[in-house]
């Protein structure tokens, strides 16, 4: 058995000789993933310290255990983001006391932010409590609603994004798909009360724009065309962009540079790829429905 595992792992060492990408065997120093998810548990705690519990609370004291928690999380981000940086070759050449110097200015707005952050996030957490007759309270929607643990980390990942900081925006919205089937690229521009319900299957594009007090059911889609040019499609706007209260109800899905006007209600299972005029409604023609009823012996009866 010993011999079998030397040859094997002779084997595999062999095959990091033939000079891929996955064929380094000392790897740039990167953000761990571990690291990112731990961060955004603390920036969470940031965001809803009554709701959220975080390491260096005081009972006795909340407001200098936010401020611990404060400080802590901003620690982390800036061990972060001096690993992410090298992953972006602007940053390729610099060194470690410039590179720390950019992460402590990208994290200190980054936290300058989150004021801002918090306003828009109590827009969406009061959407989805006035379009949700199931919600009990708005502590209920912050604990437990994936729609609004996605919303969260989107704006989270949107504001480190908007920074330039490479790699761990999308490893922060990754963590929220994973997690609830919600996938918003963290480029994605979107509006305040912003309401999520259910969830599951939504997709979001990384060029979709989004406007105000809009709603999206679960599996909704708003994707690109096609993708067949790959990186040829950087930086060109590819998806979607959706005007001010408009609802697309499950499994819609809008794709391309498409507009929805203003006031729209697009329809389940519909597929759109031109403009919809503002105050219009999109939906498929009523499908008929068979219904036939059985007899006792579970046979079916026809009339």
């Amino acid at each position: 058995m010993e011999h079998t595992d030397s040859r094997m792992a002779d084997l595999i060492l062999n095959d990091y000789s033939r000079g891929r990408v996955i064929d380094r065997l000392q790897m740039p120093h990167r953000p761990d993933k571990e690291c990112v998810y731990d961060l955004l548990d603390k920036l969470f705690s940031v965001l809803f310290f009554g709701c959220y519990p975080a390491s260096g609370r005081l009972a006795d004291d909340p407001a200098e255990g936010l401020r611990m928690t404060v400080e802590d999380a901003m620690l982390r981000m800036k061990h972060l983001v001096i690993s992410a940086l090298p992953g972006d070759a602007r940053y390729a050449s610099w060194s470690a006391s410039e590179l720390s110097e950019e992460a402590a200015e990208i994290t200190e707005a980054f936290f300058g932010t989150i004021p801002a952050m918090r306003a828009l996030l109590e827009t969406d957490l009061q959407a989805i409590y006035d379009g949700d007759p199931a919600a009990e309270n708005r502590e209920e929607i912050i604990l437990a609603y994936p729609g609004f643990y996605a919303i969260t980390i989107y704006r989270i990942a949107h504001e480190l994004y908007r920074l330039g900081v490479p790699m761990l925006p999308r490893i922060m919205s990754e963590r929220a798909h994973s997690r609830t089937g919600i996938d918003i690229h963290p480029g994605a521009q979107i509006g305040a009360s912003f309401f999520i319900d259910h969830g599951t299957g939504i997709v979001v594009g990384e060029t979709t724009v989004i406007g105000e007090h809009v709603k999206l059911y679960q599996g909704v889609t708003l994707g690109a065309v096609s993708t067949r040019a790959g990186q040829g499609l950087r930086g060109k706007k590819r998806h979607p962009t959706i005007g001010n209260r408009v609802t697309l109800y499950a499994c819609a899905s809008v794709l391309g540079d498409t507009v929805i006007g203003d006031c729209c209600t697009i329809g389940s299972n519909v597929f759109i790829t031109k403009d919809v005029p503002a105050n219009t409604t999109v939906s498929l023609e009523e499908q008929e429905l068979s219904f036939r009823s059985r007899g006792e012996g579970g046979e079916p009866r026809h009339g």
